[in-house]
């Protein structure tokens, strides 16, 4: 008599189905975001035709992300929460003419850029009128306020208060024509935040300072984690 014996592959495949998918899968990927140490490099305003005093420098430092570089950076990082910061890129362009044979290579700050700790993505933002040469920004939670300059047919030197992963500003007002009668001294001051209730004042050199409320809550800005650069 012959003995039927059951298979065990049907029983495995059962019990496969039954066991959550979770434990398959493989842990999220973990990311160090560092900066690197300073350096200095010959930079001169685009605004100036010579240096007026010595040989000004721009302060760069690489931006790594698992020890590897992904940009070059200027200026101070801002903490907007507490995986998320914005900082300055660094920009080297070539300014070789046409008809120059040979590369000219030259500093300059660039766009500002959000980057994620946990993720180690990064952002360019595309902050309202933001002019790398005019815009100096002043950052308070995910709120930057700074003089823009209109890309409009009429133009202007706008005060402008915009707030991360939001296209339209929160405060778009003309202040001022542009260019300025003088190029050599920077347009606005450095805007100043207050907390309760959030205002913003900017002030253009030599002028009176305006102060504009903030009406507004923080968005949510830092993305998932499963997400690699």
């Amino acid at each position: 008599m012959q003995t039927l014996r059951s298979a065990p592959v049907p029983l495995l495949l059962i019990l496969c189905a039954c066991t959550p998918l979770q434990t398959f899968a493989a842990p999220p990927k973990l990311h160090t975001v560092t900066l690197g140490p300073a350096k200095k490099v010959p930079y001169t305003p685009p605004a100036s035709e010579s240096p007026s005093s010595g040989d000004p420098t721009l302060k760069v430092r690489p931006l790594f992300v698992d020890s590897r570089q992904r940009e070059w950076t200027t200026g101070d990082a801002h903490d907007v929460t507490d995986r998320s910061f914005t900082i300055r890129r660094a920009l080297r362009i070539n300014d070789r003419l046409p008809d120059e044979s040979a590369d000219r290579w030259v500093w300059q700050p660039g766009p500002w850029l959000l980057v994620d700790r946990t993720t180690g993505h990064i952002a360019a933002l595309h902050l309202p009128d933001f002019d790398p040469m005019v815009s100096e920004v002043s950052w308070f939670r995910d709120y930057a306020a700074y003089c823009g300059v209109a890309t409009t047919a009429k133009g202007g030197l706008f005060a402008v208060v915009a707030q991360i992963s939001t296209r339209k500003p929160i405060v778009h007002k003309q202040i001022g024509p542009w260019p300025q009668p003088d190029r050599s001294a920077a347009p606005c001051q450095p805007a100043t935040w207050q907390r309760q209730p959030m205002r913003a004042t900017l002030q253009l050199t030599g002028g009176t300072p305006m102060t504009f409320d903030v009406v507004g809550t923080t968005s949510l800005i830092e993305e998932g984690d499963s997400e690699d650069p």
